[in-house]
């Protein structure tokens, strides 16, 4: 294939599309699966029960597909499995799940995704987020989608991170972070909500105002988090344009734990 350079060792087994292009000094292994229009930079290392969706971007020296770092790990064919059209950069990890954690690592659609990225097993990310150089999740955290992680997030084993958060440069997660909320410190407290971000995003001024009461009940009334579920539970009233928007923060505040709270 003339988009194979050469100089990459591709096991026989591996499944490439005949549109995937790779640069050379690629090892691809055996159970690896690539989709159309997925181009594979230098010096990458793809193994592992790995599957790639179409019109993927995976910069030089890129790890996919490796053993998790978990000492529990006993070799069994857990998985990795990136979407579409998501940008990989140059020295990101993903690791490849554990059976404790479902089995599967996962990655969606339209992720932008910067250099020393890490996604340790289990990890759950959704769609169109952004994680900026150096953010690194632990074992089993989920990400919404829309999320933006700023440089050198540093994310806690099984926290959860709801959709169109985001976390300023070098915070520190030990806790869940509700949608729309803006987090940062070490360790991180809610310091707003992502209003800029949800303009962008085609937000209307009604489901903005619902937004700006969420974070009121959350962190601006004293309130546990019990009565905030019930006085966001009333906003559907006056704001009825956000009932998807209720929804989705009382979803999410519903799987929130007692050992791990959420960010304040």
């Amino acid at each position: 294939m003339a988009n194979i350079h050469p100089t990459a060792v591709i096991d026989p087994q591996a499944q490439l599309d005949s549109s995937v292009t790779v640069g050379p000094y690629t090892v691809i292994g055996p159970h690896v699966k690539v989709g159309a229009g997925t181009r594979i930079g230098p010096h990458c290392v793809i193994e592992g029960h790995t599957t790639l969706g179409q019109d993927n971007r995976i910069y030089q020296f890129v790890s996919l597909g490796a053993d998790s770092q978990d000492k529990k790990y006993a070799g069994e064919p857990c998985e990795l499995i990136i979407g579409d059209r998501n940008t990989v950069r140059e020295f990101s990890t993903y690791h490849i799940g554990t059976v404790q954690g479902g089995g599967v690592t996962r990655l969606g659609n339209d992720n932008w995704m910067m250099a020393y990225t890490h996604l340790a097993h289990d990890c759950v990310v959704g769609n169109h987020t952004i994680f900026a150089n150096n953010a690194q999740l632990a074992g089993h955290v989920e990400v919404g989608d829309w999320v933006i992680l700023g440089g050198y997030t540093v994310v806690h084993q099984f926290v959860r991170i709801g959709a169109h958060a985001m976390t300023a440069m070098c915070s520190l997660l030990f806790a869940d972070v509700p949608p729309f909320v803006m987090a940062q410190g070490q360790p991180a407290a809610g310091r707003s909500m992502n209003f800029e971000g949800l303009r962008r995003r085609g937000f209307t001024p009604a489901r903005i105002a619902a937004v700006k009461a969420m974070h009121k009940a959350l962190y601006r009334d004293n309130l546990t988090l019990e009565q905030a579920q019930a006085r966001i539970d009333t906003l559907t009233g006056p704001y009825p344009e956000a009932e998807a928007d209720v929804a989705l923060m009382q979803a999410f505040l519903r799987g929130v734990t007692p050992q791990r709270g959420i960010v304040r």
